[in-house]
């Protein structure tokens, strides 16, 4: 049985030569001439994409926007001095900002009651406060003065000096807490301090230390304290209880003399000390 296949694919060879010949024939006579050959590539060619052949979509291009305007037709429209506000610049985000340094902030007035606090405060007299440059005279109270005396039965105390040194001893070096101005200055100022809570003004004229004010808020205190006969409306404090003063002694040190001698008017040293070298 594989004989005769065998003699008809042998057969079959120079039949399908003959139709590749004939076949070359016809597609040389087609492409124009004996002269022309056709290369036929061992490698197959690549197919184009089916896109290849739409074409690309251009990109739009913007249409310049522009009108002539007449200065003549086309102005502003008017505005009424009613309808502007001015307003104050934006702060700068940063100091660095700046032209030139930064400047310090301005302090004001304290408005909270809050006040500034004084350290280390000094009483030349009752009632005022010297301390950071600062004079202040308590408000509301008339000041007791340091060289003011007083009478009791006849006799006149120095209530000025009792009344400074009660006085310093209610400050004892505590912070003293004033509405003051930020900056200090020469002039007595006068403004309301306190320690704590404590009002200073109120503590003076309750205690008989000053005079309350003509219609200060510190009258009723005033009148109380002198009805009590309280610091300087009561009598002379006693020194009964303080040690005596030493008597003065008879005889008066007497100063050392010189261990120069006086020769002919001329100072020199004892017979027994050598001369000071030249």
């Amino acid at each position: 049985m594989r004989l005769p296949h065998l003699a008809l694919a042998v057969l079959a060879i120079p039949a399908m030569a003959t139709a590749i010949v004939a076949g070359g024939r016809a597609v040389q006579n087609a492409s124009g001439g004996p002269g022309e050959q056709i290369q036929v590539s061992a490698e197959p060619q690549p197919a184009a994409p089916a896109t290849s052949a739409i074409p690309k979509p251009e990109a739009a291009k913007q249409a310049a926007h522009s009108r002539a305007i007449d200065p003549e037709i086309v102005v502003p429209p008017q505005l009424g001095s009613d309808e502007l506000e001015r307003i104050e610049p934006r702060a700068p985000l940063s100091d660095l900002a700046l032209a030139g340094p930064p400047k310090p902030p301005k302090t004001k007035m304290p408005e909270d009651g809050k006040g500034m606090k004084l350290f280390q405060p000094v009483a030349p007299a009752a009632g005022v406060i010297e301390a950071k440059g600062y004079a202040i005279a308590v408000s509301g109270i008339d000041i007791v003065k340091q060289d003011e005396t007083c009478t009791d039965s006849g006799k006149s105390w120095s209530c000025g000096v009792r009344a400074r040194t009660a006085f310093r001893a209610f400050l004892h070096g505590r912070a003293v807490v004033c509405t003051v101005p930020p900056e200090g200055g020469r002039d007595l100022i006068a403004a309301e301090c306190r320690i704590g809570n404590q009002d200073i003004g109120q503590w003076l004229v309750e205690n008989g230390w000053a005079r309350a004010a003509k219609g200060s808020a510190y009258t009723e205190a005033g009148e109380k304290a002198r009805a009590a006969k309280k610091g300087v409306f009561g009598p002379a404090p006693s020194v009964s209880g303080l040690p005596p003063l030493p008597a003065a002694s008879r005889f008066a040190p007497v100063a050392p003399g010189s261990i120069l001698e006086e020769q002919d008017g001329v100072l020199k040293p004892p017979a027994d000390q050598p001369a000071p070298a030249e």
